[in-house]
């Protein structure tokens, strides 16, 4: 945690070990199950804890389940107490209680590297995070991240703005977000359909790093977020420093987007390719 510089762990660790802190998606394609899948496909080892079950596919969520709290610690201290964590990446926590707990657990057991994934608005426009959480999210957990990954509507939401439309509103956004507590913020432009790249903003404290990409054509982004994150948060435990972390994962999600047309699941947005051929072990 907030600790960009510590390799030693991860060098030390013959196989890189990343929790993953999330909901599951019985679709398959985002929450803890992208997370597993694109940790695994990145050269990390993954482990999890569940913390919401959503009953959800490619057209939605219908229903919400969060896991009690007591459940939650058990998976927390199981993990931790056995498991040499190096990376961890939050997603979905549902509400102020979970987030206060898994904030308590990351402050107890301190793992090299966070990266939170403000996980608020599903890519079908469901919300994920009852409002008044995110209060507490700003309060509890995101000072305690390395790394904080919103898209534009997440971010939107953090500083109670609108959601820009284009590059100029976007880079607009930055001011106000340097005013939440954070190392560093990488802010997602996917939602910019009118741009022809799909280019983010890797905000740091004095400056500000553009990663640009070619936008891909596809309806199949169900759990784009989830992915991004999950592989940042395994390239941290391999050892690399932010920056690289961040665009080797943003290589990662374009070429598991760019091959997600390759698949045919569901009736609405697919999920991305996390097992194409060819770019597992690039780091």
């Amino acid at each position: 945690m907030s600790n960009l510089s510590a390799t030693s762990t991860a060098q030390n660790s013959s196989t890189p070990i990343v929790l993953t802190i999330a909901g599951s998606d019985s679709g398959g394609g985002a929450g803890i199950q992208a997370d597993i899948k694109a940790i695994s496909a990145t050269g990390g080892y993954a482990c999890s804890v569940i913390t919401v079950i959503t009953a959800q596919n490619t057209l939605g969520v219908s229903a919400i389940f969060p896991i009690p709290l007591e459940h939650i610690e058990k998976q927390l201290d199981a993990v931790f107490s056995d498991l040499n964590v190096v990376a961890v990446k939050v997603g979905m926590l549902a509400d102020c209680d979970i987030i206060k707990l898994v904030a308590a657990k990351i402050r107890q057991y301190r793992p090299a590297f966070l990266v939170v994934d403000p996980v608020m608005i599903a890519t079908s426009g469901d919300l994920l995070l009852k409002a008044y959480s995110i209060s507490t999210l700003k309060s509890e957990l995101l000072p305690l991240a390395d790394l904080i990954t919103p898209n534009l509507p997440e971010a939107a939401e953090l500083i109670s703005s609108d959601v820009p439309t284009n590059k100029e509103g976007m880079e607009k956004m930055i001011g106000k977000l340097r005013k939440l507590k954070f190392n560093a913020l990488l802010l997602k432009g996917g939602h910019l359909i009118d741009d022809e790249n799909s280019n983010d903003l890797l905000i740091l404290p004095n400056h500000v790093e553009q990663l640009n990409a070619i936008r891909i054509n596809t309806l199949n982004t169900h759990g784009t977020g989830c992915t991004l994150s999950s592989a940042i948060a395994s390239y941290l435990a391999q050892g690399n420093d932010l920056l690289r972390a961040v665009q080797l994962g943003k290589d990662y999600i374009s070429q598991a987007i760019a091959h997600a047309d390759e698949l045919d699941v569901g009736q609405g947005h697919g999920p991305v390719n996390h097992f194409f051929v060819g770019h597992a072990n690039v780091r």
